[in-house]
């Protein structure tokens, strides 16, 4: 970015003055920061800058904002983050060793392969379902222990929310001129405001539960990286904290636009869906939208920003505001179950149906995960049941059902079609769930797959073996399923 290079940037470009035999040493550079690629390690320097912000323009500044980028990436890469150090001497003379007040600081971190970056992953088509539900346990379980926005604080509060959203609005009109693209700009700014009115009680219940927590604050794709077959976060916000304060299902929603942004819905559904399942949270829906039209307008201001500096090509603003104009109208609402006895491919079939959505717009509510929340449980956990007793006595099987139906309305009122994998064997839950459909104006249908008697054994052993799934189902329950089960009418099918 720099055509002339400071005197300490230039002479750290010399590979005799690192350690442990490098031979080259590579410079990235954003409008933040120098990052030295030597050997196995990354060095990153603060440039010396003040920006509306940020404030990096003192040395003591820098070092107190290297710590914090040591201490906040530690929370989840321990591994990659390993040390503030001081560069000594002279800047024309650096020196990684010395006496006296450093000159200056760096972050030193590991390096990993750039190519194993998930943008350049995902754009090689070589990002998986399975890398996204690891990517999801490791969000759920660092939002669950990040520390949480003290009462009273402004994180999370109404301005807090609003006032960035609309600025992002507000400065891509500056920066856009084109007539077309300041209508489309406005109908985006008035949305905003009227569904903030409308969301502003849930978001103040959220932040008083305590969903508003400290979390990374720049979660897209190029800030994660496939190591060892498993996502690892990393460079999260350090130098704002009203960047890096929210409420999770803001993060939530910066992965979700960039998959969506790098054409991959099916993607996009899947991630969302597994880290809701993963943390019941499924009232994050309802503030969702509203947060993916801000990341996405987010980063059409970044694109603006970049097209002005360099006079480059400006399609990309508008890739992003078409993509927020998609999320502020979601397609035609549809309610679909499951049915079928244990092991004939319910949820095989279910994760197809998930994936398909083009629009990314259905969520998932597993009986056997939702069965276990209800009662205490995680998903993993064994209640030891038997056939009709414990989890899966009468009574609880009514609390089940009753709660998938509380919680499918909840979704589909907040404008997201749900799919219901539980075994519907009785007529009457199926037909509960119809009248849902026609009293939200949601179509309905029945997802019921197919297995012969020894495919049926076959599979649950299997998965009994592997013991990774939440379901409990035996040979015993099968037995008795294939007693009760109240096979779909003329009239359903």
């Amino acid at each position: 970015m720099e055509p002339i290079l400071p005197p300490l940037i230039q002479a750290l470009l010399d590979p005799a003055r690192y350690p442990d035999g490098v031979v080259w040493v590579e410079l990235v550079q954003t409008h933040i920061s120098w990052v030295l690629l030597a050997g196995d390690f990354a060095y990153k320097i603060k440039k010396p800058v003040k920006l509306a912000f940020l404030d990096f323009s003192t040395l003591a500044l820098r070092q107190h904002y290297c710590q914090d980028e040591l201490r906040l990436n530690r929370r989840f890469a321990p591994e990659l983050y390993l040390a503030v150090v001081g560069i000594f001497n002279t800047p024309q003379d650096p020196q990684w060793q010395g006496s006296g007040v450093p000159i200056e600081y760096a972050v030193k971190m590991h390096r990993f392969e750039e190519s194993a970056r998930l943008d350049h992953v995902c754009a090689r088509g070589e990002l998986q379902v399975w890398h996204l539900s690891a990517l999801a346990d490791t969000l759920v379980a660092f939002h669950q222990t990040a520390a949480v926005a003290p009462a009273g604080s402004r994180f999370g509060s109404g301005e807090h929310i609003l006032q960035p959203a609309l600025d992002n609005v507000t400065d891509l009109l500056r920066l856009v001129p084109e007539a077309g693209l300041q209508a489309r700009l406005t109908a985006l700014r008035d949305w905003t405001q009227t569904q903030f009115q409308q969301l502003a009680p849930l978001m103040q219940a959220r932040q008083q539960a305590g969903w508003v927590r400290e979390c990374h604050g720049d979660l897209h794709l190029a800030n994660m990286v496939l190591i060892q077959g498993r996502v690892q976060l990393f460079d999260c916000i350090e130098f704002n904290e009203d960047l890096r304060w929210m409420d999770v299902a803001s993060e939530i929603a910066f992965v979700y636009i960039d998959l969506l942004a790098h054409q991959q819905p099916g993607l996009a559904g899947w991630l969302l869906d597994e880290v809701l399942s993963r943390s019941g949270d499924y009232q994050a829906a309802r503030v969702l939208r509203f947060y993916a039209v801000y990341r996405a307008m987010v980063r059409a201001k970044v694109a603006a920003l970049r097209s002005a500096q360099i006079q480059g090509d400006a399609s990309e603003i508008d890739t992003y505001v078409a993509l927020a104009e998609r999320l502020l109208a979601p397609p035609v609402l549809r309610l679909v179950i499951t049915h079928g006895l244990s092991g004939c491919g319910k949820t095989v079939a279910s994760d197809a149906l998930l994936q398909a959505d083009p629009d990314a717009a259905t969520l998932r509510l597993r009986s056997d995960v939702e069965r276990k929340r209800l009662f205490g449980l995680a998903r993993s956990a064994a209640s030891g049941s038997g056939v009709g007793t414990g989890l899966y006595a009468a009574d609880a099987h009514e609390r089940t059902y009753a709660h998938l139906r509380e919680q499918a309305a909840m979704l589909l009122q907040a404008g997201w079609s749900v799919l219901v994998d539980a075994a519907f064997l009785k007529r009457a839950d199926r037909d509960a769930f119809c009248v849902l459909a026609q009293q939200m104006g949601a179509a309905f249908n029945i997802l019921a797959p197919q297995a012969t008697p020894e495919q049926l054994r076959q599979r649950i052993m299997a998965r009994s073996a592997a013991g990774k799934d939440a379901s409990e189902a035996t040979l015993a329950v099968l037995a008795q399923q294939m007693l009760t089960i109240e096979p779909v009418g003329p009239d359903e099918a």
